[in-house]
Protein backbone atom coordinates (compact mmCIF):
# COMPACT_ATOMS: atom_id res chain seq x y z
CA UNK A 1 0.00 0.00 0.00
CA UNK A 2 1.20 3.63 -0.59
CA UNK A 3 2.51 6.12 2.20
CA UNK A 4 2.89 9.74 1.75
CA UNK A 5 6.26 9.10 0.65
CA UNK A 6 5.64 6.54 -2.38
CA UNK A 7 2.69 8.25 -4.12
CA UNK A 8 3.76 8.46 -7.74
CA UNK A 9 3.31 12.41 -6.76
CA UNK A 10 5.84 12.01 -3.83
CA UNK A 11 8.23 9.81 -6.26
CA UNK A 12 8.15 13.11 -8.90
CA UNK A 13 8.71 15.06 -6.21
CA UNK A 14 11.55 13.40 -4.39
CA UNK A 15 13.51 12.43 -8.07
CA UNK A 16 12.31 16.04 -9.48
CA UNK A 17 16.45 17.36 -10.02
CA UNK A 18 17.50 14.33 -11.33
CA UNK A 19 14.43 14.36 -13.86
CA UNK A 20 14.99 18.09 -14.62
CA UNK A 21 19.25 17.51 -14.77
CA UNK A 22 18.37 14.66 -17.37
CA UNK A 23 15.70 16.95 -19.67
CA UNK A 24 18.39 19.41 -19.89
CA UNK A 25 20.81 17.20 -20.57
CA UNK A 26 19.49 15.12 -23.24
CA UNK A 27 18.79 19.16 -25.22
CA UNK A 28 22.22 20.37 -24.07
CA UNK A 29 23.96 16.75 -25.54
CA UNK A 30 26.34 17.67 -22.61
CA UNK A 31 28.12 14.82 -19.60
CA UNK A 32 25.75 13.92 -17.09
CA UNK A 33 24.86 11.29 -15.17
CA UNK A 34 23.54 10.68 -11.16
CA UNK A 35 24.74 6.65 -10.99
CA UNK A 36 28.52 6.88 -10.74
CA UNK A 37 30.34 4.10 -13.15
CA UNK A 38 33.43 3.38 -10.45
CA UNK A 39 32.72 0.27 -8.36
CA UNK A 40 34.84 1.78 -5.78
CA UNK A 41 34.06 0.93 -1.80
CA UNK A 42 34.42 5.14 -1.97
CA UNK A 43 31.67 5.72 -3.75
CA UNK A 44 29.19 2.91 -3.03
CA UNK A 45 30.15 1.71 0.33
CA UNK A 46 32.73 -0.82 2.19
CA UNK A 47 29.21 -3.13 2.02
CA UNK A 48 28.05 -2.94 -0.98
CA UNK A 49 30.69 -5.56 -2.81
CA UNK A 50 29.76 -8.16 -0.58
CA UNK A 51 26.42 -7.53 -0.25
CA UNK A 52 25.82 -7.68 -4.13
CA UNK A 53 27.89 -10.96 -4.25
CA UNK A 54 25.81 -12.58 -1.42
CA UNK A 55 22.65 -11.63 -3.03
CA UNK A 56 23.94 -12.85 -6.44
CA UNK A 57 24.98 -16.48 -4.87
CA UNK A 58 21.24 -16.74 -3.00
CA UNK A 59 19.42 -17.08 -6.69
CA UNK A 60 22.09 -19.75 -7.60
CA UNK A 61 20.03 -23.28 -7.47
CA UNK A 62 16.74 -21.98 -6.48
CA UNK A 63 13.73 -20.44 -7.21
CA UNK A 64 13.47 -16.76 -8.31
CA UNK A 65 11.18 -14.69 -5.78
CA UNK A 66 8.59 -13.31 -8.20
CA UNK A 67 4.66 -13.79 -8.01
CA UNK A 68 2.89 -13.00 -11.18
CA UNK A 69 -0.60 -14.40 -12.11
CA UNK A 70 -0.62 -17.44 -14.10
CA UNK A 71 2.85 -19.06 -13.28
CA UNK A 72 2.29 -23.08 -13.91
CA UNK A 73 5.70 -24.50 -13.69
CA UNK A 74 9.40 -23.31 -13.47
CA UNK A 75 12.60 -23.31 -15.51
CA UNK A 76 15.87 -23.12 -15.77
CA UNK A 77 17.64 -22.33 -19.01
CA UNK A 78 20.73 -20.68 -18.29
CA UNK A 79 24.54 -21.19 -18.54
CA UNK A 80 27.91 -19.16 -17.38
CA UNK A 81 30.16 -18.76 -19.44
CA UNK A 82 32.60 -18.55 -16.52
CA UNK A 83 31.88 -21.93 -15.87
CA UNK A 84 29.85 -21.91 -12.58
CA UNK A 85 26.46 -23.39 -12.31
CA UNK A 86 23.57 -21.27 -11.87
CA UNK A 87 20.05 -23.16 -12.19
CA UNK A 88 18.27 -20.19 -11.20
CA UNK A 89 14.74 -21.56 -11.46
CA UNK A 90 11.88 -18.67 -12.93
CA UNK A 91 8.43 -18.81 -13.20
CA UNK A 92 6.86 -19.43 -16.46
CA UNK A 93 3.49 -17.84 -16.54
CA UNK A 94 1.23 -18.57 -19.67
CA UNK A 95 0.51 -16.43 -22.66
CA UNK A 96 -3.67 -15.25 -21.63
CA UNK A 97 -2.47 -14.61 -18.20
CA UNK A 98 0.12 -12.36 -18.82
CA UNK A 99 -1.66 -10.18 -21.40
CA UNK A 100 -4.58 -10.07 -19.20
CA UNK A 101 -3.02 -8.60 -16.59
CA UNK A 102 -0.94 -5.85 -18.60
CA UNK A 103 -4.29 -5.12 -20.05
CA UNK A 104 -5.50 -4.99 -16.06
CA UNK A 105 -2.59 -2.78 -15.14
CA UNK A 106 -3.00 -0.23 -18.26
CA UNK A 107 -5.34 1.96 -16.70
CA UNK A 108 -3.96 2.62 -13.62
CA UNK A 109 -0.80 3.40 -15.32
CA UNK A 110 -1.91 5.44 -17.93
CA UNK A 111 -4.31 7.81 -14.63
CA UNK A 112 -0.74 8.21 -13.01
CA UNK A 113 0.39 11.06 -15.44
CA UNK A 114 3.53 12.14 -16.44
CA UNK A 115 5.10 13.11 -13.39
CA UNK A 116 3.92 10.05 -12.00
CA UNK A 117 5.36 7.56 -14.19
CA UNK A 118 8.31 9.68 -14.09
CA UNK A 119 8.35 9.51 -10.70
CA UNK A 120 7.84 5.83 -10.38
CA UNK A 121 10.27 4.89 -13.10
CA UNK A 122 13.69 7.12 -11.61
CA UNK A 123 12.59 5.32 -8.03
CA UNK A 124 13.38 2.04 -9.92
CA UNK A 125 16.31 3.19 -11.28
CA UNK A 126 16.99 4.43 -8.23
CA UNK A 127 16.79 0.92 -6.55
CA UNK A 128 19.12 -0.38 -9.28
CA UNK A 129 21.77 1.60 -8.77
CA UNK A 130 21.56 0.73 -5.20
CA UNK A 131 22.17 -2.96 -6.47
CA UNK A 132 24.62 -2.43 -8.68
CA UNK A 133 27.09 -5.01 -7.45
CA UNK A 134 24.24 -7.49 -7.25
CA UNK A 135 23.42 -6.79 -11.13
CA UNK A 136 27.22 -6.74 -12.34
CA UNK A 137 27.44 -10.55 -11.10
CA UNK A 138 24.11 -11.22 -12.85
CA UNK A 139 25.09 -9.92 -16.23
CA UNK A 140 28.51 -11.21 -15.74
CA UNK A 141 27.56 -14.86 -15.32
CA UNK A 142 24.90 -14.46 -18.10
CA UNK A 143 26.56 -12.49 -21.21
CA UNK A 144 30.52 -13.02 -20.34
CA UNK A 145 31.24 -9.41 -19.51
CA UNK A 146 33.91 -9.16 -17.48
CA UNK A 147 33.08 -7.47 -13.85
CA UNK A 148 34.04 -4.15 -14.29
CA UNK A 149 31.94 -4.09 -17.94
CA UNK A 150 29.24 -6.08 -16.33
CA UNK A 151 29.20 -3.47 -14.06
CA UNK A 152 29.55 -0.15 -15.84
CA UNK A 153 27.65 -1.74 -19.33
CA UNK A 154 25.20 -4.37 -17.27
CA UNK A 155 24.38 -2.07 -13.85
CA UNK A 156 25.54 1.98 -14.32
CA UNK A 157 25.41 2.68 -18.10
CA UNK A 158 22.55 0.92 -18.57
CA UNK A 159 21.12 3.15 -16.16
CA UNK A 160 21.96 5.87 -17.95
CA UNK A 161 20.14 4.80 -21.12
CA UNK A 162 16.76 4.09 -18.52
CA UNK A 163 16.96 7.58 -17.48
CA UNK A 164 17.76 9.25 -20.77
CA UNK A 165 14.43 7.30 -22.05
CA UNK A 166 12.32 8.40 -19.33
CA UNK A 167 13.76 12.26 -20.00
CA UNK A 168 12.83 11.65 -23.41
CA UNK A 169 9.83 10.90 -22.98
CA UNK A 170 8.51 12.70 -19.95
CA UNK A 171 9.90 16.05 -22.37
CA UNK A 172 7.89 15.28 -25.11
CA UNK A 173 4.41 14.53 -23.07
CA UNK A 174 4.96 17.73 -21.33
CA UNK A 175 6.23 20.39 -23.46
CA UNK A 176 2.75 20.86 -24.81
CA UNK A 177 -0.32 22.08 -22.79
CA UNK A 178 -2.41 19.76 -20.76
CA UNK A 179 -5.31 22.06 -20.63
CA UNK A 180 -6.62 25.50 -22.08
CA UNK A 181 -8.96 27.89 -22.18
CA UNK A 182 -9.67 27.92 -25.89
CA UNK A 183 -11.38 31.54 -26.97
CA UNK A 184 -11.89 32.54 -30.85
CA UNK A 185 -13.08 36.05 -31.30
CA UNK A 186 -16.64 36.69 -32.80
CA UNK A 187 -17.15 39.73 -35.77
CA UNK A 188 -20.54 40.10 -33.48
CA UNK A 189 -21.20 38.71 -29.79
CA UNK A 190 -19.14 37.17 -27.45
CA UNK A 191 -16.55 34.78 -28.55
CA UNK A 192 -16.19 31.15 -28.55
CA UNK A 193 -14.93 29.69 -25.28
CA UNK A 194 -13.90 25.62 -24.55
CA UNK A 195 -12.13 24.07 -21.95
CA UNK A 196 -10.05 21.63 -23.60
CA UNK A 197 -7.69 19.02 -21.98
CA UNK A 198 -4.94 16.86 -23.87
CA UNK A 199 -3.49 13.66 -22.86
CA UNK A 200 -1.00 11.31 -23.71
CA UNK A 201 -2.38 8.03 -24.24
CA UNK A 202 0.10 5.27 -24.08
CA UNK A 203 -0.31 3.05 -27.67
CA UNK A 204 -1.04 -0.46 -25.23
CA UNK A 205 0.84 -3.42 -23.84
CA UNK A 206 4.58 -3.49 -24.91
CA UNK A 207 6.75 -6.49 -25.60
CA UNK A 208 10.71 -6.52 -24.62
CA UNK A 209 12.88 -8.97 -26.28
CA UNK A 210 16.04 -9.32 -24.59
CA UNK A 211 19.54 -9.97 -25.88
CA UNK A 212 22.49 -12.34 -24.41
CA UNK A 213 25.05 -10.02 -24.47
CA UNK A 214 23.84 -6.81 -23.06
CA UNK A 215 20.67 -7.74 -21.37
CA UNK A 216 20.23 -4.35 -19.34
CA UNK A 217 22.02 -1.95 -21.85
CA UNK A 218 19.77 -2.52 -24.88
CA UNK A 219 16.88 -3.72 -22.79
CA UNK A 220 16.59 -0.32 -20.50
CA UNK A 221 15.98 1.99 -23.71
CA UNK A 222 12.56 0.36 -24.69
CA UNK A 223 11.52 -0.82 -20.96
CA UNK A 224 11.91 2.45 -19.73
CA UNK A 225 10.54 4.47 -22.95
CA UNK A 226 7.15 2.13 -22.97
CA UNK A 227 6.54 3.12 -19.17
CA UNK A 228 6.65 6.26 -18.89
CA UNK A 229 4.55 7.30 -22.26
CA UNK A 230 2.02 4.70 -20.13
CA UNK A 231 2.32 1.58 -21.31
CA UNK A 232 2.62 -1.75 -19.12
CA UNK A 233 5.86 -4.25 -20.40
CA UNK A 234 5.92 -7.75 -20.47
CA UNK A 235 9.82 -8.68 -20.59
CA UNK A 236 10.68 -11.29 -22.62
CA UNK A 237 14.76 -12.24 -21.72
CA UNK A 238 16.98 -14.35 -23.97
CA UNK A 239 17.09 -18.05 -22.24
CA UNK A 240 20.34 -17.16 -21.67
CA UNK A 241 20.33 -14.18 -19.74
CA UNK A 242 17.14 -14.39 -18.07
CA UNK A 243 18.47 -13.03 -14.54
CA UNK A 244 19.55 -9.83 -15.01
CA UNK A 245 16.16 -8.55 -16.44
CA UNK A 246 14.24 -10.80 -13.72
CA UNK A 247 16.19 -8.95 -10.65
CA UNK A 248 14.74 -5.69 -12.68
CA UNK A 249 11.23 -6.97 -13.07
CA UNK A 250 11.19 -7.74 -9.40
CA UNK A 251 12.55 -4.34 -8.54
CA UNK A 252 9.85 -2.46 -10.68
CA UNK A 253 6.99 -4.69 -9.42
CA UNK A 254 8.17 -3.92 -5.67
CA UNK A 255 8.06 0.26 -6.36
CA UNK A 256 4.81 -0.25 -8.01
CA UNK A 257 3.25 -2.28 -5.59
CA UNK A 258 4.54 0.19 -2.90
CA UNK A 259 3.20 3.08 -4.85
CA UNK A 260 -0.50 1.53 -4.88
CA UNK A 261 -0.30 0.32 -8.53
CA UNK A 262 -0.35 -2.62 -10.19
CA UNK A 263 2.46 -4.83 -9.92
CA UNK A 264 1.36 -5.98 -12.96
CA UNK A 265 2.43 -3.37 -15.47
CA UNK A 266 5.78 -4.74 -15.40
CA UNK A 267 5.47 -8.53 -16.20
CA UNK A 268 8.60 -11.12 -16.79
CA UNK A 269 7.91 -13.99 -19.67
CA UNK A 270 9.96 -16.81 -19.28
CA UNK A 271 10.91 -19.66 -22.10
CA UNK A 272 12.43 -22.75 -23.04
CA UNK A 273 15.00 -22.13 -25.98
CA UNK A 274 12.78 -24.15 -27.87
CA UNK A 275 9.54 -22.32 -27.67
CA UNK A 276 10.24 -19.35 -29.70
CA UNK A 277 7.70 -17.14 -27.69
CA UNK A 278 8.52 -13.68 -28.77
CA UNK A 279 7.08 -14.69 -31.86
CA UNK A 280 4.13 -15.58 -30.77
CA UNK A 281 3.27 -12.83 -28.32
CA UNK A 282 4.89 -10.29 -30.75
CA UNK A 283 2.13 -11.19 -32.95
CA UNK A 284 -1.35 -11.03 -30.75
CA UNK A 285 -3.24 -8.20 -31.35
CA UNK A 286 -2.81 -7.38 -27.47
CA UNK A 287 0.44 -6.29 -28.37
CA UNK A 288 1.03 -3.13 -29.59
CA UNK A 289 4.47 -2.11 -28.83
CA UNK A 290 7.58 -4.29 -29.82
CA UNK A 291 11.59 -3.67 -29.04
CA UNK A 292 14.23 -6.56 -29.89
CA UNK A 293 17.97 -6.47 -30.00
CA UNK A 294 19.53 -9.43 -31.94
CA UNK A 295 19.19 -11.16 -35.22
CA UNK A 296 18.86 -9.62 -38.49
CA UNK A 297 16.38 -12.46 -39.73
CA UNK A 298 14.08 -12.39 -36.84
CA UNK A 299 14.12 -7.80 -36.67
CA UNK A 300 13.62 -8.04 -39.97
CA UNK A 301 10.38 -10.92 -39.41
CA UNK A 302 9.22 -8.74 -36.44
CA UNK A 303 8.97 -5.51 -38.86
CA UNK A 304 7.37 -7.29 -41.65
CA UNK A 305 4.74 -9.15 -39.60
CA UNK A 306 4.10 -7.52 -36.17
CA UNK A 307 2.32 -4.94 -38.09
CA UNK A 308 -0.64 -4.69 -35.26
CA UNK A 309 2.61 -2.75 -33.09
CA UNK A 310 4.81 0.05 -33.39
CA UNK A 311 8.33 -2.24 -33.67
CA UNK A 312 11.94 -0.88 -32.96
CA UNK A 313 14.83 -3.07 -33.77
CA UNK A 314 18.67 -3.12 -34.15
CA UNK A 315 20.18 -5.90 -35.58
CA UNK A 316 23.24 -7.30 -36.88
CA UNK A 317 26.04 -4.90 -39.10
CA UNK A 318 28.82 -4.68 -40.62
CA UNK A 319 30.79 -1.59 -38.74
CA UNK A 320 33.95 0.12 -40.60
CA UNK A 321 37.45 1.89 -40.15
CA UNK A 322 38.55 3.38 -43.04
CA UNK A 323 42.60 4.17 -42.46
CA UNK A 324 43.99 7.33 -44.81
CA UNK A 325 46.75 8.01 -42.69
CA UNK A 326 47.56 8.88 -39.48
CA UNK A 327 49.74 11.33 -37.16
CA UNK A 328 49.36 8.81 -34.22
CA UNK A 329 50.26 5.12 -35.82
CA UNK A 330 50.83 3.91 -32.36
CA UNK A 331 47.53 5.71 -30.56
CA UNK A 332 45.65 4.42 -33.66
CA UNK A 333 46.83 0.92 -32.82
CA UNK A 334 46.68 0.86 -29.56
CA UNK A 335 42.66 2.56 -29.82
CA UNK A 336 42.00 -0.19 -32.52
CA UNK A 337 43.57 -3.06 -30.62
CA UNK A 338 41.12 -2.22 -27.66
CA UNK A 339 38.00 -1.70 -29.52
CA UNK A 340 38.63 -5.42 -31.05
CA UNK A 341 38.95 -7.22 -28.52
CA UNK A 342 36.74 -5.47 -25.55
CA UNK A 343 34.11 -7.84 -25.11
CA UNK A 344 35.52 -10.49 -27.40
CA UNK A 345 34.40 -7.94 -30.37
CA UNK A 346 30.70 -9.32 -28.73
CA UNK A 347 29.51 -5.32 -29.23
CA UNK A 348 26.82 -4.67 -31.40
CA UNK A 349 29.39 -1.66 -32.09
CA UNK A 350 32.75 -3.55 -32.19
CA UNK A 351 34.91 -2.66 -35.76
CA UNK A 352 34.75 -5.43 -37.91
CA UNK A 353 36.21 -3.83 -41.48
CA UNK A 354 39.06 -1.95 -42.05
CA UNK A 355 39.71 -0.29 -45.07
CA UNK A 356 43.71 0.31 -46.37
CA UNK A 357 44.74 1.39 -49.30
CA UNK A 358 46.97 -0.66 -51.51
CA UNK A 359 49.24 2.48 -51.52
CA UNK A 360 49.41 2.00 -47.71
CA UNK A 361 49.18 5.08 -45.14
CA UNK A 362 51.54 7.89 -44.16
CA UNK A 363 52.38 7.95 -40.57
CA UNK A 364 54.70 9.44 -38.09
CA UNK A 365 56.23 6.14 -38.37
CA UNK A 366 56.90 6.54 -41.81
CA UNK A 367 54.74 4.43 -44.82
CA UNK A 368 52.82 1.83 -43.75
CA UNK A 369 51.97 -0.90 -46.65
CA UNK A 370 48.59 -2.71 -45.79
CA UNK A 371 50.16 -5.54 -44.61
CA UNK A 372 52.28 -3.96 -42.51
CA UNK A 373 49.20 -2.11 -40.81
CA UNK A 374 47.53 -5.60 -40.45
CA UNK A 375 50.11 -7.41 -38.97
CA UNK A 376 51.14 -4.51 -36.17
CA UNK A 377 47.82 -4.17 -35.51
CA UNK A 378 47.33 -7.93 -34.43
CA UNK A 379 50.67 -6.96 -32.50
CA UNK A 380 48.83 -4.54 -30.68
CA UNK A 381 46.12 -6.74 -29.85
CA UNK A 382 49.19 -9.26 -28.34
CA UNK A 383 50.49 -6.92 -26.92
CA UNK A 384 47.31 -5.22 -25.24
CA UNK A 385 46.26 -9.19 -24.44
CA UNK A 386 49.32 -10.70 -23.19
CA UNK A 387 48.90 -10.73 -19.29
CA UNK A 388 46.00 -13.19 -18.44
CA UNK A 389 44.62 -11.27 -16.02
CA UNK A 390 44.35 -8.19 -18.04
CA UNK A 391 43.20 -10.19 -21.26
CA UNK A 392 40.33 -11.82 -18.93
CA UNK A 393 39.49 -8.51 -17.82
CA UNK A 394 39.29 -6.90 -21.88
CA UNK A 395 37.61 -10.30 -23.28
CA UNK A 396 35.06 -11.37 -20.96
CA UNK A 397 33.92 -14.64 -21.71
CA UNK A 398 32.32 -15.79 -24.70
CA UNK A 399 28.71 -17.31 -24.16
CA UNK A 400 27.42 -18.42 -27.29
CA UNK A 401 28.95 -21.09 -29.07
CA UNK A 402 28.31 -20.10 -32.73
CA UNK A 403 31.29 -17.27 -32.17
CA UNK A 404 33.48 -20.19 -30.86
CA UNK A 405 32.73 -21.80 -34.44
CA UNK A 406 33.13 -18.90 -36.16
CA UNK A 407 36.34 -18.03 -34.63
CA UNK A 408 38.32 -21.81 -35.38
CA UNK A 409 37.02 -21.01 -38.88
CA UNK A 410 38.15 -17.40 -39.35
CA UNK A 411 41.57 -18.29 -40.72
CA UNK A 412 39.46 -20.36 -44.04
CA UNK A 413 38.27 -16.86 -45.06
CA UNK A 414 41.54 -15.15 -45.82
CA UNK A 415 45.33 -14.75 -45.34
CA UNK A 416 45.30 -14.81 -41.35
CA UNK A 417 47.23 -11.70 -39.66
CA UNK A 418 46.38 -13.23 -35.79
CA UNK A 419 45.28 -16.48 -34.86
CA UNK A 420 42.61 -16.76 -31.53
CA UNK A 421 44.11 -18.48 -28.78
CA UNK A 422 42.65 -19.89 -25.38
CA UNK A 423 43.51 -17.56 -22.03
CA UNK A 424 43.15 -19.21 -18.94
CA UNK A 425 41.17 -17.49 -16.12
CA UNK A 426 43.01 -16.84 -13.12
CA UNK A 427 39.54 -16.99 -11.51
CA UNK A 428 37.28 -19.38 -13.38
CA UNK A 429 39.28 -22.32 -14.46
CA UNK A 430 36.24 -23.46 -16.79
CA UNK A 431 35.86 -19.88 -18.41
CA UNK A 432 35.73 -19.72 -22.38
CA UNK A 433 37.62 -17.35 -22.85
CA UNK A 434 39.59 -16.50 -26.40
CA UNK A 435 41.37 -13.60 -28.50
CA UNK A 436 40.62 -12.17 -31.59
CA UNK A 437 41.53 -13.15 -35.29
CA UNK A 438 42.47 -11.08 -38.16
CA UNK A 439 42.31 -12.25 -41.51
CA UNK A 440 43.60 -10.24 -44.36
CA UNK A 441 41.20 -10.08 -47.66
CA UNK A 442 41.03 -7.91 -50.92
CA UNK A 443 38.47 -5.78 -52.00
CA UNK A 444 37.08 -8.21 -54.43
CA UNK A 445 36.08 -10.69 -51.51
CA UNK A 446 32.99 -8.49 -50.59
CA UNK A 447 31.22 -11.26 -50.13
CA UNK A 448 33.65 -12.60 -47.41
CA UNK A 449 33.31 -9.00 -44.95
CA UNK A 450 29.97 -7.60 -46.36
CA UNK A 451 27.71 -9.42 -43.50
CA UNK A 452 28.40 -9.28 -40.08
CA UNK A 453 30.24 -11.86 -37.99
CA UNK A 454 29.41 -11.76 -34.69
CA UNK A 455 32.12 -12.04 -32.09
CA UNK A 456 36.28 -11.43 -32.86
CA UNK A 457 36.83 -11.80 -36.24
CA UNK A 458 37.86 -8.89 -38.06
CA UNK A 459 39.14 -8.00 -41.55
CA UNK A 460 41.96 -5.99 -42.97
CA UNK A 461 40.44 -4.95 -46.60
CA UNK A 462 42.80 -3.57 -49.26
CA UNK A 463 41.57 -0.80 -51.08
CA UNK A 464 42.59 0.76 -54.51
CA UNK A 465 42.79 3.91 -52.59
CA UNK A 466 40.57 6.26 -50.11
CA UNK A 467 37.66 6.90 -52.02
CA UNK A 468 37.58 3.07 -52.80
CA UNK A 469 37.81 3.05 -49.03
CA UNK A 470 34.77 5.32 -48.63
CA UNK A 471 32.87 3.80 -51.77
CA UNK A 472 32.72 0.55 -49.81
CA UNK A 473 31.69 1.71 -46.51
CA UNK A 474 29.03 3.23 -48.10
CA UNK A 475 27.37 0.67 -50.33
CA UNK A 476 28.53 -1.59 -47.13
CA UNK A 477 26.46 0.15 -44.33
CA UNK A 478 23.54 1.43 -47.33
CA UNK A 479 23.12 -2.75 -47.59
CA UNK A 480 23.71 -4.37 -44.35
CA UNK A 481 23.65 -1.38 -42.24
CA UNK A 482 26.16 -0.21 -39.05
CA UNK A 483 26.27 1.13 -36.04
CA UNK A 484 29.51 2.57 -35.93
CA UNK A 485 31.95 4.41 -38.68
CA UNK A 486 35.67 4.96 -38.16
CA UNK A 487 38.25 7.75 -40.44
CA UNK A 488 41.83 7.58 -39.74
CA UNK A 489 43.63 10.80 -41.66
CA UNK A 490 45.61 14.05 -41.15
CA UNK A 491 43.92 15.58 -44.51
CA UNK A 492 40.80 17.72 -43.80
CA UNK A 493 39.30 17.22 -47.38
CA UNK A 494 39.33 13.24 -46.58
CA UNK A 495 37.68 13.55 -43.22
CA UNK A 496 35.10 16.07 -44.84
CA UNK A 497 34.40 13.23 -47.65
CA UNK A 498 34.07 10.77 -44.57
CA UNK A 499 31.72 12.88 -43.02
CA UNK A 500 29.72 13.29 -46.32
CA UNK A 501 29.65 9.60 -46.90
CA UNK A 502 28.73 8.59 -43.53
CA UNK A 503 25.59 10.78 -43.71
CA UNK A 504 25.00 9.54 -46.99
CA UNK A 505 24.86 6.08 -45.47
CA UNK A 506 23.62 7.11 -42.23
CA UNK A 507 25.41 5.99 -39.81
CA UNK A 508 27.57 7.86 -36.98
CA UNK A 509 31.10 8.89 -37.45
CA UNK A 510 34.09 9.39 -35.34
CA UNK A 511 37.33 10.41 -36.42
CA UNK A 512 41.10 10.24 -35.04
CA UNK A 513 40.53 8.17 -31.97
CA UNK A 514 43.52 7.74 -30.11
CA UNK A 515 42.85 8.07 -26.71
CA UNK A 516 40.78 6.71 -24.15
CA UNK A 517 37.57 7.40 -26.11
CA UNK A 518 36.80 4.46 -28.48
CA UNK A 519 34.12 3.88 -31.49
CA UNK A 520 32.48 0.98 -29.71
CA UNK A 521 31.69 2.81 -27.06
CA UNK A 522 28.84 5.62 -26.52
CA UNK A 523 27.70 7.98 -23.58
CA UNK A 524 24.26 8.60 -22.66
CA UNK A 525 22.70 12.00 -23.47
CA UNK A 526 25.40 12.56 -25.92
CA UNK A 527 26.19 10.62 -28.14
CA UNK A 528 22.96 8.85 -30.57
CA UNK A 529 23.31 4.83 -30.24
CA UNK A 530 21.99 4.29 -34.02
CA UNK A 531 20.84 6.56 -36.18
CA UNK A 532 17.21 4.51 -37.56
CA UNK A 533 19.07 5.82 -40.96
CA UNK A 534 20.69 2.14 -42.17
CA UNK A 535 19.34 -0.83 -42.01
CA UNK A 536 20.47 -2.09 -38.55
CA UNK A 537 18.23 0.01 -36.67
CA UNK A 538 14.91 1.82 -36.63
CA UNK A 539 15.61 4.12 -34.87
CA UNK A 540 18.51 5.78 -32.13
CA UNK A 541 18.39 4.77 -28.75
CA UNK A 542 17.63 7.38 -27.73
CA UNK A 543 15.94 9.57 -29.89
CA UNK A 544 12.45 11.30 -30.79
CA UNK A 545 11.64 8.73 -32.84
CA UNK A 546 12.44 5.74 -30.52
CA UNK A 547 9.97 7.09 -28.19
CA UNK A 548 7.19 9.44 -30.16
CA UNK A 549 5.30 5.86 -31.52
CA UNK A 550 4.99 5.03 -28.61
CA UNK A 551 1.53 7.47 -27.37
CA UNK A 552 -0.81 9.31 -28.68
CA UNK A 553 -2.19 12.63 -27.66
CA UNK A 554 -5.66 12.36 -26.94
CA UNK A 555 -8.12 15.40 -26.91
CA UNK A 556 -11.36 16.25 -25.16
CA UNK A 557 -13.59 19.83 -25.02
CA UNK A 558 -16.66 21.20 -23.56
CA UNK A 559 -18.26 24.58 -24.02
CA UNK A 560 -16.80 26.86 -21.14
Amino acid sequence: MATASTTPAALAEQHRTTLDAAVAAIHGRHFYTPYPESPSPKVYGQEAAPTGQAAFEGYLGADFPLDQPGTSDRIATERSPYGIKLDVRYPRTDTESLLAAARDALPSWRDAGPDGRAGVCLEILRRLNERSFEMAHAVQHTSGQAFVMAFQAGGTHAQDRGLEAVAYGYDMITSYAGTVRWEKPQRKGDPLVMDKRFRAVGRGTALLIGCNTFPTWNAYPGLFASLVTGNPVIVKPHPGAVLPLAITVAIAREVLAEAGLDPNTVLLATEHPEEKRAADLALRPEVRIVDFTGSTAFGDWLEANARQAFVNTEKAGVNAVVVDSTDAYRGMLDNLAFSLSLFSGQMCTTPQNIFVPRRGVDTDEGHKTPGEVSSDLAEAVSRLLEDPATATGVLGAIANEDILHRLEHAEKLGEAALRPHSVTHPEFADARVRTPAIVNVDAEQRETYARERFGPVSFVITTDDTPDSLRLMRETITAGGALTASVYSTTERVLEAAEQTAMAAGVNLSANLTGQVFVNQSAAFSDYHGTGANPVATASLTDPAYVAGRFSFVQSRRHA
